[in-house]
């Protein structure tokens, strides 16, 4: 039986988080956004990286398969592809680009 944290939210600790909501900030990119943030986008697009999925419905599907992890893999809004991909469209690629990394 599963006992102690996910290594998907073990690598995430590694993540400066406020260095990139201060990144978030500077480009506006939680502004007007209603469900999906850029932490949530963020850490989605990781994940769709180390699990190897092929597109944006890959990961929704793999993603909706285990609704009840979702808090555990840090993930708090709902997801959706309709979200995803207007997510991807609408946020600025400066955000990811200027994101540090570890």
């Amino acid at each position: 039986m599963h006992e102690g944290r996910f290594v998907f939210s073990q690598i995430m600790d590694y993540m400066p988080w406020r260095q990139f909501q201060a990144i978030v900030a500077e480009f506006q990119g939680d502004k007007n956004v209603q469900s999906l943030t850029c932490s949530d986008y963020f850490r989605i697009m990781v994940f769709a990286q180390l699990t190897y999925r092929d597109s944006l419905r890959d990961t929704v599907v793999c993603l909706k398969a285990v609704p009840s992890k979702w808090y555990h893999l840090g993930i708090r809004s709902g997801i959706s592809l309709n979200n995803l991909s207007n997510a991807g469209m609408k946020r600025d690629w400066r955000i990811f680009e200027k994101s540090p990394t570890y």
